[in-house]
């Protein structure tokens, strides 16, 4: 029996939702076992554990030859993170940020958006360039650790006391634990792909009944649908008044969208991934733009005030009204 496109849709992004969530834990309490640094696990663990519906779906989108949602789905996801979804949570409260996100994040971050571009102007994405972008994000996590040792004294305490190697394994059973989490790494994983199948699959029943394109579907419903794990992180960080997690995971995950996610999808693709013109000269034109416009508002007294988060959500709002009225 054949599902009605809509409930495929709807049933595979809690599908990818409940992956993302078991990935997250997963891989989050297998770091701290290992004795992973807090920054790492802010900027690596919770970013790509977030990040894992968005590959997914590129793995599911490339097997499908529709390369072009996979790409209109990162570029989309990148746009909504920045401008939505910080700019919500500045929206609600001024939203201050550490110099060290301003002095190393953002640039890596900017210099990914533009290296994209940069690797998408003959309108294909290669496996040799999915290699160099995953090689990048080797040398990204590389710097992480040693940035890491300048964690303060304070942060190290604070961290022992609340995600202790000692107290996770004697809470979860011991060794077991490791394994148990293992289990449940990897159940997330499943989780992920099989709900990405149902989601691309219904996207792409959707965009043909509505007449619209693969890469709008990517930039919009897809987008939107598989940033949840990063507005409901957001949300919570927000509510806990936890800040530096909410930054971190926004501007992690961003950079891991394209590094590690686009680069795992084009190595997964042996003929490439062709990059529409409309993404290659608007898109991810824009969202290097919003990238760029992150440092010198992040600059401004360290921290995005709730004035420039409403400008940023009224952007956004802007930029999808434009992919739904004119380019659908």
């Amino acid at each position: 029996m054949e599902l009605h496109p809509a409930i495929s849709f709807l049933g595979g992004l809690v599908i990818i939702l409940l992956g993302a969530e078991l990935v997250l834990r997963g891989a989050a309490r297998i770091a701290v076992m290992l004795g992973v640094k807090p920054m790492i696990i802010g900027l690596t663990v919770v970013s790509v554990g977030t990040s894992m519906p968005e590959l997914a779906v590129g793995i599911t989108a490339v097997s499908d030859n529709i390369g072009s949602l996979a790409v209109g789905n990162i570029a989309g996801t990148n746009i909504l993170n920045i401008l939505f979804i910080l700019g919500l949570s500045a929206a609600i409260k001024p939203l201050p940020l550490q110099l060290l996100s301003i002095r190393f994040d953002v640039p890596v971050m900017i210099a990914s958006a533009v290296a994209l571009i940069i690797m998408a102007l003959d309108g294909v994405l290669s496996r040799l360039e999915g290699i160099l972008l995953v090689l990048a994000a080797v040398v990204y996590t590389i710097a992480l650790v040693r940035l890491s040792k300048r964690e303060t004294a304070a942060m190290r305490k604070e961290y022992e006391e609340e995600f202790s190697s000692k107290a996770l394994l004697e809470k979860n059973g011991g060794r077991s634990s490791i394994i148990n989490n293992t289990i449940i790494l990897i159940a997330g994983i499943g989780f992920s792909i099989l709900g990405a199948n149902l989601l691309v699959a219904g996207s792409v029943e959707i965009a043909l009944n509505l007449g619209v394109s693969d890469a709008v579907i990517g930039l919009t419903i897809v987008a939107i649908g598989t940033s949840a794990p990063e507005l409901a992180t957001t949300l919570v960080a927000t509510a806990k008044n936890d800040r530096d997690v909410a930054v971190g995971n926004l501007i992690g995950s961003s950079i891991a969208n394209i590094l590690v996610i686009l680069g795992i999808t084009c190595i997964a693709s042996p003929n490439g991934i062709d990059v529409s013109r409309e993404i290659l000269w608007f898109d991810l034109p824009l969202a290097a733009a919003v990238a760029i416009v992150c440092y010198p508002v992040f600059r401004s007294g360290r921290m995005v005030s709730r004035r420039e988060g409403i400008g940023f959500v009224i952007a956004y709002l802007i930029y999808l009204s434009t992919l739904i009225f004119l380019r659908a």
